[in-house]
């Protein structure tokens, strides 16, 4: 199938060379001895206006691989609660970006609650803006797109666990991807604070931690299941090193403190 672009246009510009411009206004030149090769990185997905800098600053910073695991959280609730696409190609206005079918086969029968679905994709932002990054700085990957719909902390794990073992048996480097905004629409003050702790645990590769106090003391990070099932994944692995790239919210760039996203930006490994 063909996956046409949901928000060209809106989150991020539907022209080429402003897309490419726009890019590369968030991201760094630095040589390829001097990127660091992680498991997995965190990167928001809103406007880019408002949250660019920040994915921008994850992607300069990584050694990006052939093959990539998009995971990202399903806003709408349409389709599968646990979604895959095994074959076809997503278009941004930089052009087509190829599903890998190998990987994405393998990522099935590992986990087999993931289920092919097309509508759980079709209008989905989170893991389409993260395309052009991926498009501009390292041209040549294929990917695969995975979007979380549930929260159950059993099939968090379940997914989680099934990543990891087919990283563990994969002759090439995969990175994961992970598309989530963090805490919404309350006073910046507030939103720093529950945010902080949302990204201890993340520190920590707490995922059982992460998943609490999201839920204690409400933080409304949209990618929280994508975030529980990444860290499961790292835990099995045994990765050990989690960094904080750059955190913000969007009162950075608004100016508006009354009411904000809070965006971070981590790797993993």
């Amino acid at each position: 199938m063909l996956r046409l672009p949901a928000v060209a246009g809106q989150f991020y510009p539907g022209n080429s060379r402003e897309l490419t411009a726009a890019v590369q206004s968030f991201t760094t030149e630095q040589k390829a001895d001097e990127k660091e090769l992680v498991r997995a990185c965190l990167v928001p997905h809103a406007g880019y206006m408002y949250s660019g800098a920040v994915a921008g600053a994850v992607f300069s910073r990584i050694a990006l691989t052939r093959k990539i695991l998009l995971l990202g959280v399903r806003h709408y609730p349409r389709g599968e609660t646990l979604a895959i696409l095994s074959d076809g190609t997503w278009r941004t206005p930089l052009g087509d970006a190829p599903i890998d079918r190998c990987l994405a086969e393998r990522l099935r029968t590992a986990c087999p609650a993931l289920r092919e679905d097309s509508e759980a994709h079709r209008q989905e932002h989170s893991l389409e803006v993260e395309l052009p990054f991926l498009q501009v700085l390292d041209p040549g990957f294929s990917f695969v797109p995975v979007v979380v719909g549930t929260r159950r902390p059993e099939e968090l794990k379940e997914l989680g666990e099934g990543i990891a073992r087919v990283l563990a048996e994969s002759p090439e480097d995969i990175l994961i991807v992970t598309s989530s905004d963090m805490n919404h629409y309350e006073d910046d003050e507030t939103t720093r604070d529950k945010d902080q702790a949302a990204i201890a645990c993340l520190l920590k590769l707490d995922a059982a931690g992460l998943y609490e106090v999201c839920r204690d003391r409400r933080i409304t990070m949209c990618g929280l299941g994508p975030a529980v099932a990444m860290l499961t994944a790292m835990q099995r692995l045994g990765v050990k090193n989690a960094q904080l790239v750059r955190y913000a919210t969007s009162g950075d760039v608004s100016g508006d403190r009354n009411t904000v996203v809070g965006y971070a930006g981590m790797t993993f490994g």
